[in-house]
């Protein structure tokens, strides 16, 4: 395996590009064909980066669908993260990026909410792709901030820096709503493989020999992260897909409790519950009854669902 090239600081990258740095904790890079000091294969970075990559030659592998962008792709990583890049020796960089250091927004209100920005977990087959327009408005926020950096710094330079990456990353959630909407026909699929997954989990003996069927696990077993995956399941049905999976679970022990006078801690380790307690307490905060009083009151399994 390749060795990953680690590059820890804001000003490290924008040496390793050739670029001048102008603030040790952001930057926004307008690659513009510049080559970088070596080339790596695989990268690992000790800041956030967004790349708005604008062709195709030598780029991150999207793993796009046809029914995807062609070009204008915005693609996130975090701290951690290890990057994949197919290079070839035509290999000319086109495009801009953002990065930002987690020193710079430590404290600020984005800090204390960057986790609600999901997508710098998804994969990079999982991009972002952008109409013209939205383009221009990603280009219109890199260009605040990178006016912000030119200025040099005073009192204000730090909030308006980071307010302008918080518009970017709220405008990028607006673009991703419109993707899963523009995708309805991908989503209607994957929600049709879910469901399948789930019906198969509980068709063999996972759930006894594994537990409940987990978001990670469906997510893996449709090739998606977990948090585009829980993101895409909102979208489309207005729950989490934990929630999804709760229901799923509750219909399925209706079923059983109607249908077979078993135990319940018998129909409990069926289910995939680790302790009875915790299937009569998921139970009655879905159904509003325990499993003995819906099996004594004899409910329909499917009035209750």
């Amino acid at each position: 395996m390749k060795e990953v090239l680690r590059i820890d600081t804001v000003a490290e990258h924008d040496a390793f590009y050739h670029k001048e740095n102008r603030h040790p904790l952001v930057s926004i890079m307008d690659f513009d064909g510049r080559v970088p000091e070596i080339y790596a294969s695989r990268m690992n970075f000790g800041f956030y980066a967004v790349y708005l990559k604008e062709v195709k030659c030598g780029d991150m592998k999207y793993g796009r669908y046809t029914y995807d962008y062609q070009d204008r792709t915005l693609v996130f990583v975090a701290p951690g993260q290890i990057i994949h890049v197919d290079i070839n020796k035509d290999y000319k960089p086109q495009g801009y990026a953002l990065l930002f250091h987690p020193d710079l927004i430590s404290g600020t209100s984005l800090g204390k909410h960057l986790q609600d920005y999901t997508f710098f977990t998804y994969q990079t087959k999982e991009a972002l792709h952008l109409s013209e327009a939205e383009r221009e408005i990603v280009l219109g926020c890199f260009d605040r901030i990178r006016y912000e950096l030119e200025q040099g710094a005073d009192s204000h330079s730090k909030n308006l820096i980071v307010s302008n990456i918080e518009l970017f990353l709220d405008y990028c959630m607006r673009f991703y709503d419109r993707q899963f909407i523009t995708r309805n026909e991908f989503n209607t699929g994957i929600l049709e493989q879910f469901e399948k997954i789930l019906n198969d989990y509980y068709r063999s003996d996972q759930p006894q020999n594994i537990g409940l069927p987990s978001v990670a696990y469906c997510a893996s077993k449709l090739n998606l992260s977990a948090n585009y995956f829980g993101d895409l399941i909102r979208k489309e049905t207005g729950k989490t897909a934990l929630e999804y999976i709760q229901l799923k679970v509750i219909a399925l022990a209706k079923q059983k409790i109607q249908e077979n006078r078993k135990p319940l801690n018998e129909i409990s380790d069926e289910l995939g519950f680790r302790y009875p307690s915790h299937f009569t307490r998921l139970f009655k905060r879905k159904t509003g009854l325990t499993p003995n009083e819906f099996r004594r009151a004899g409910v329909p399994a499917m009035g209750q669902a």
